[in-house]
């Protein structure tokens, strides 16, 4: 397997952050985690196709930010995130070889700019797994529970994962796409999170610098029905800064903070696994709320000249609801990923609680109940279409 780029500055890391991966995969043996080899061939590709598929967003419970390949979309350090039902991202894509370039609609709005580069990358990687030259066709829509869109919901995931379970089944069938490893790697490429978007569940994405592409990917940890009474409860919150996730992976590796982050997670990688295997959902949610500080810390501190705040003044009263609420023997954790949405943590036992002291606050914010959402998996292509609206 080739490797990937190690970032200047960061060659002092890689063997302790190797000898932290040898140890994550020794742990998911433990814990009974099995996953699928890469394949070996790939089937030749169909003259023309169309497929489609659903994934929904994620929240992260041990985070990332930092890109140490940017190509290959590899990060500087493993992460573990859940996915949430309260959005979806359906999607399909059709390859006919009477298009002369690729073209896509994102919720009704034809793409372009960086927008279409994202979506073109991953499909050039698609093809180039047999040098296939059709091009294609993406349609594309966010499916919200809630009058707002807000920012760190995660649908840049869920686009991702069902951008990539879409393209695989239509340009070379269903079965490569449900490999879940070789589909985790290639929802990798528009977004990091999509690969973990494309394992459903508590997933873990196995990521260090100079990994290679097949290495770098993402797999469920729960599945036995551990986490079953969890529940999330979103809060989405716009960003008033017009936020964007690829600033924050910009700005995170030059924060001083940022190596103590990378190097301590290992440890933290296996006891979360541990936690999520015996249904320990609290040590999940703790974990997510120390996280979420450290995340915007690290990412606060990567400019000495303009700091990169991704929350807003309504975070401040959340987090503090949490502490009162965890005070009045209400157990609940908040995170945020990259943004001032706001997705709570706790027990379907407790779950009207929460959504009372959310309202209670009287900042007229959602409260969208949900619970932890499954894989990215392919659909009929009509019932596909008939959401999308294309």
């Amino acid at each position: 397997m080739t490797p990937t780029t190690i970032p200047p500055g960061f060659a002092d890391t890689i063997e302790i952050m190797r000898d932290g991966h040898e140890r994550i995969l020794a742990a998911l043996e433990s814990h009974g985690v099995a996953y699928e080899p890469y394949p070996r061939e790939i089937p030749n590709p169909r003259p023309r196709g169309r497929a489609a598929a659903r994934a929904f967003p994620m929240q992260g419970v041990l985070k990332y930010h930092g890109l140490s390949d940017w190509p290959f979309r590899i990060a500087y350090l493993p992460s573990i995130s859940v996915n949430n039902s309260a959005a979806h991202t359906t999607t399909c894509v059709e390859f006919r070889p009477d298009l002369a370039e690729d073209s896509a609609v994102i919720g009704g709005v034809p793409a372009s700019g960086r927008d279409l580069d994202r979506i073109v990358q991953t499909l050039d990687a698609v093809r180039g797994l047999t040098g296939a030259q059709t091009r294609a066709h993406v349609s594309s829509r966010n499916v919200l529970q809630s009058r707002v869109v807000g920012k760190g919901l995660g649908t840049s995931a869920s686009a991702s994962a069902a951008l990539a379970a879409a393209a695989l089944a239509a340009l070379y069938g269903p079965e490569l796409a449900g490999n879940h490893r070789f589909l985790s790697c290639f929802a990798r490429l528009l977004a990091g999170s999509g690969c973990r978007s494309a394992a459903g569940g508590l997933a873990l994405w196995l990521s260090y610098p100079g990994l290679s592409h097949a290495d770098s990917f993402a797999l469920r940890l729960d599945g036995e029905g551990q986490l079953d009474s969890v529940r999330l409860i979103t809060v989405p919150i716009d960003s008033r800064i017009g936020l964007k996730t690829e600033s924050a992976h910009y700005d995170a590796p030059q924060s001083s903070l940022f190596k103590s982050w990378m190097l301590s997670r290992a440890d933290e990688i296996i006891e979360c696994l541990g936690a999520i295997r015996s249904g320990d959902w609290r040590t999940v949610g703790q974990f997510a709320e120390m996280d979420s500080m450290r995340l915007h810390g690290v990412t606060m501190s990567g400019s000495r000249e303009n700091k990169l705040i991704g929350w807003e003044p309504e975070n401040i009263a959340l987090f503090r609801m949490c502490n009162d609420l965890r005070a009045q023997g209400v157990p609940v954790y908040a995170s945020t990923d990259t943004g001032p949405t706001v997705v709570f943590i706790t027990h379907r036992d407790h779950e009207d609680a929460v959504v009372s002291a959310i309202h209670g606050l009287g900042l007229g914010l959602d409260a969208v109940r949900g619970h932890i959402a499954g894989p990215a998996a392919l659909i009929d292509p009509d019932e596909a279409l008939a959401e999308i609206g294309d």
